[in-house]
């Protein structure tokens, strides 16, 4: 005996065909929320994700791209892996393909990514193992660029430094403010995990709220000279984010090659990118 078909009703031909488009709004949406390591911009609003296809049985294709032939691979490893593991979070999601387009180590890092191999088991002897740090290392250069925001957007209304160096996690979650306010906050408590000593949200709400990137509490005496040395961090990366764009709609503006004479940089250490760190950490403490 035949089961008898579904009627194609109108609500369920809109359905079949409103899933695709919502489902790729999705994809966007999870991609949106990754990041350039060095920059804290999203991949998405940084133009590098090129196209998004998901097909019936929930395979997703990811089509990315690269300012530059040469951009470190570790860099775009980490961020073909972070779209990788954000995107298979969707409960529907089958299957994620990230192809990285137009780079030196593009096969490489498709193959890696795809396999859910490590960078180290992607590279092989070319690996210089520091992936971690590395990630470690712009985690906190992001914290820095993210407190210095909020921290200045405060003190521009009104809240008094000693106030501020002593609220605690929960305290300025709390506090009130319009859309652009509470966007600052959210983005900082957001990448503040990478100071906390608490070992979940619970224990870290009671956390002092602003503290150094080692996790030492700040003076209030000296946050003016703290905040001066971490707008440093930021003008670095604002140079380095208008760059990217450049180089990017240079590129495939005119499909340009890339430049002769030109040393690639293969893999960047997490050593060449500490110092900033460190003169932010002395600018605290001579405060």
């Amino acid at each position: 005996m035949k089961t008898p078909k579904t009627p194609m009703t109108t609500a369920n031909a809109t359905a079949a065909v409103d899933r695709p488009s919502t489902r790729i709004a999705e994809v966007w949406d999870r991609l949106a929320s990754v990041t350039d390591p060095e920059l804290d911009e999203s991949v998405t609003g940084l133009g590098f994700v090129t196209h998004v296809e998901v097909d019936a049985a929930g395979a997703v294709q990811i089509g990315f791209r690269l300012p530059t032939y040469w951009c470190a691979a570790n860099f775009a490893f980490l961020m073909a892996d972070d779209m990788r593991v954000a995107v298979a979070g969707l409960p529907w999601v089958t299957n994620v393909a990230i192809e990285l387009a137009d780079h030196m180590y593009a096969g490489e890092i498709n193959r890696g990514v795809a396999a859910g191999r490590s960078f180290q088991d992607s590279f092989g002897a070319q690996a210089s193992g520091e992936l971690d740090g590395i990630r470690r290392t712009f985690m906190v250069k992001a914290f820095q660029r993210r407190q210095e925001a909020l921290l200045t957007s405060l003190l521009e209304h009104g809240h008094e430094p000693a106030r501020l160096v002593r609220m605690s996690v929960a305290e300025l979650a709390g506090l009130p403010g319009d859309c652009a306010s509470r966007r600052l906050v959210e983005r900082y408590l957001e990448r503040r995990t990478v100071v906390a000593s608490g070992a979940n949200a619970a224990a870290q709400a009671n956390e002092t709220a602003f503290v150094d990137a080692r996790g030492a509490l700040l003076d209030a005496d000296g946050l003016g000279a703290y905040l001066r040395a971490l707008r440093r961090v930021g003008v670095n990366a604002q140079f380095n984010s208008a760059l990217c764009r450049g180089l990017l709609a240079a590129r495939y503006g005119d499909a340009a090659a890339p430049q002769a004479g030109i040393e690639p940089v293969h893999f960047v250490s997490a050593g060449d990118w500490k110092e900033t760190v460190e003169a932010t950490r002395s600018g605290n403490a001579s405060a």
